[in-house]
């Protein structure tokens, strides 16, 4: 087929989290180069599902780039070498024809491998559950306009509240962090007057957490931004430690 790619995907298989897994091989023929790399797997679970063998396991929601639930790794970075693009956003047209892919999971600790590709993040969700939110009665909702919020503040706390908790930065961190994960919930409530009762509270609690969870502390290598599909400063990390210190 005139413009059609081949590709070998090299994929890490793990029945469940107590089995051994392997990579496996499988070459897709006359590929399309505006398939995204999600629906290249699409395509290879229909033909397993076909020859009654399991289909790769793996992560996935809106497709859109926006919900975080895809996320592994692809020849050796989280979300693989597009900047501020998350997986399900990658497209065949960036790899070369005939070109092997290496696909496994997050590796860290505290993303334990549930199968295949797809790992448990819910230690994200229990951050959050220790203070990621606004809970202080405020009584009805005031009119848009009651509470002046000055542009550049409003942009700022919008930027760190892009994050989708796909968990890239933890996976692309040596010490699998999840500082910037932590950092942008703080920055994002921290920045608003909705977020101020509970600010010195929250920063403690969620970065307390944190390290319950297992995750490592950050050594300011940097690799999380360079990761993230939304392109999240790391900047925020070392105002997340102030903050602490509130």
């Amino acid at each position: 087929m005139p413009g059609s790619l081949s590709l070998t995907l090299r994929i890490w298989r793990q029945a469940d989290p107590d089995s051994p897994g392997a990579f496996e091989d499988h070459r897709l023929e006359g590929l399309s180069p505006d398939l995204s790399l999600l629906e290249a797997l699409d395509l290879l679970n229909g033909r397993l599902v076909g020859e009654g063998r399991r289909p790769v396991g793996f992560e996935h929601d809106c497709r859109e780039g926006i919900c975080g639930s895809c996320g592994f790794l692809v020849n050796g970075q989280a979300h693989g070498p597009r900047a501020r693009t998350s997986v399900c956003q990658l497209y065949l047209r960036h790899f070369a024809d005939g070109a092997t892919l290496v696909l496994e999971p997050f590796r860290a600790r505290a993303f334990p491998v549930l199968q295949d590709l797809g790992v448990d993040r819910s230690a994200f969700d229990r951050i959050l559950a220790a203070g990621g939110y606004c809970s202080v009665n405020a009584g009805q909702a005031p009119d848009a306009n009651a509470l002046l919020i000055g542009r550049d503040q409003a942009a700022s706390a919008f930027d760190t509240a892009t994050c989708i908790g796909c968990g890239a930065c933890v996976a692309s961190c040596r010490n699998a962090s999840a500082s910037l994960f932590v950092a942008a919930k703080l920055a994002h409530l921290g920045q608003l007057p909705q977020g101020q009762p509970e600010r010195a509270r929250r920063a403690v609690a969620l970065q307390q957490r944190m390290g319950a969870e297992g995750f490592g502390g950050c050594s300011s290598h940097l690799e999380c931004e360079a990761a993230c599909p939304k392109g999240i400063s790391a900047d925020w990390i070392s105002w997340m430690h102030r903050e602490g210190r509130r």
